[in-house]
């Protein structure tokens, strides 16, 4: 077999095993849409914490930072990842924790539910769908972008005879197809809970493997010092390619966690409040194993050599988007090539599904159960409806893939200025008293 082939045959397996935990998960479904939508707040402290973390960490988190480390210098991780580090942890406490006890009071499992009845207002109930989805579904293109450049990437030359006009590499579509399949499986089984139990294995296998690739490249290069010394030195000051205001703007975009609908659903699911005790502990150091790694691969990438030669391992007509599984795709064995896509997968695909259920539980309590009566549809019913609901979301977000492809990065930042920006709604809901 070919490397490419290898390395297919990975994700292949890793794409059957989430399938099986998908199935494995349908065993615990009990029905209605209590379970569908928010597991029926049954989810412990350490699935609670690795459902959240992998929803945070999207391919925006790795191919992106990779990309825009390559693109701009290894003052990314000052952008992103440094101020999420801490605002992120501040946010699960001011905000999280109460939007929790809220909505285990009041029985909510949307954040438009307690907008509406805290503000009293049916009309910015309708106002915040179509906003809140319109924001969501460049988010879950930021997942599959990713996906398909680092997986084009990573099978780059591996099959001539098969994909031509991509110089043998598996196309971006292809990959945005199985993948999109492959979430809709385990969620139209078990909803939340399945999203859960697949994000925790995925989280677990995307932060080893990102390490894994860390550490590999890294020796190969001739380790940290020679790989460093390799880079751009003008990709290693900040000074002509950020701007202080512009610095101190990228700290704000971080409450974009407080505004997030799949977050909100994700809070719901834990059982008890304690539960956030040891998320607000795991996940600034979380975030720190998980961006470093990637930031330092852009950051040798941008001068790195192919071992023994004078060729450089990223070619300059290479996207950023491509960064990521270039390097990996060269610098690894097949195996670990293998594993190390499959982890990247898992850090998209960890995502993807908590935002797909999100919208389908909105459009399914807010706008039809809320315009129609909650008497009017079975509870068996509305669970079919969210289903219809994601199907829909999930064929017109594989539609937008298939037009001009955007950098990762700066369609996330666009996505979570969006969601920053009504973080002041969400403040006033729990702190305004009027």
């Amino acid at each position: 077999m070919s490397r490419g082939e290898i390395v297919v045959l990975i994700i292949g397996i890793y794409m059957a095993l989430l399938v099986g935990l998908g199935i494995a998960s349908r065993k615990f479904f009990r029905g209605g849409s209590a379970d569908f939508f928010v597991a029926s707040r049954s989810i412990g402290p350490f699935v609670l914490f690795m459902s959240v973390f992998g929803t945070t960490m999207t391919a925006f988190a790795m191919v992106g930072s990779t990309g825009e480390s390559y693109r701009v210098g290894v003052g990314t991780f000052g952008k992103i990842a440094s101020s999420s580090a801490l605002v992120h942890s501040a946010v699960f406490f001011l905000i999280g924790l109460r939007l929790w006890s809220l909505g285990k009071r009041n029985g909510y499992m949307t954040q438009i539910e307690l907008f509406r009845d805290r503000f009293e207002s049916n009309g910015l109930g309708y106002l915040l769908f179509p906003i809140l989805v319109g924001l969501i579904i460049p988010y879950l293109l930021v997942g599959l972008l990713g996906a398909g450049s680092f997986i084009g990437g990573v099978t780059r030359g591996a099959f001539p005879d098969f994909f031509v006009s991509t110089g043998g590499a598996v196309p971006p579509w292809l990959t945005s197809l199985v993948i999109c399949g492959v979430v809709l499986s385990y969620i139209f089984m078990g909803g939340v809970r399945s999203a859960a139990w697949a994000n925790t294995f995925q989280t677990i296998v995307f932060m080893i493997m990102g390490v894994l690739a860390f550490v590999l490249i890294s020796s190969k290069l001739g380790g940290f010092s020679a790989a460093s010394e390799m880079a751009n030195p003008a990709k290693a000051v900040r000074e002509g390619n950020i701007t202080e205001l512009q610095f101190l703007s990228y700290m704000f975009i971080p409450l974009s966690v407080g505004m997030f609908p799949h977050l909100f659903q994700n809070f719901l699911t834990s059982k008890s409040s304690k539960n956030f005790k040891f998320m607000l502990i795991a996940h600034p150091l979380s975030i720190m194993v998980t961006w470093i790694p990637c930031i330092l691969i852009g950051y040798w990438a941008t001068g790195a050599l192919m071992p023994g030669t004078e060729t450089p391992i990223v070619p300059a007509a290479a996207t950023p988007n491509a960064v990521l599984g270039i390097m990996i795709g060269k610098l690894s064995t097949p195996i670990i090539g293998g594993l190390v896509a499959a982890g990247v997968l898992a850090a998209i695909m960890s995502s993807l599904d908590s935002q797909f259920v999100s919208v389908g539980t909105m459009f399914t309590r807010d706008i039809v159960a809320h315009g129609f009566g909650k008497g009017r549809f079975s509870d068996g019913q509305m669970v079919w409806l969210a289903r219809g609901f994601i199907t829909s979301i999930v064929i017109i977000t594989f539609l937008f893939t298939l037009a001009e492809p955007r950098s990762v990065f700066t369609l996330g930042i666009w996505c979570f200025s969006g969601y920053a920006s009504l973080f002041p709604l969400v403040f006033a809901t729990i702190y305004w008293k009027r």
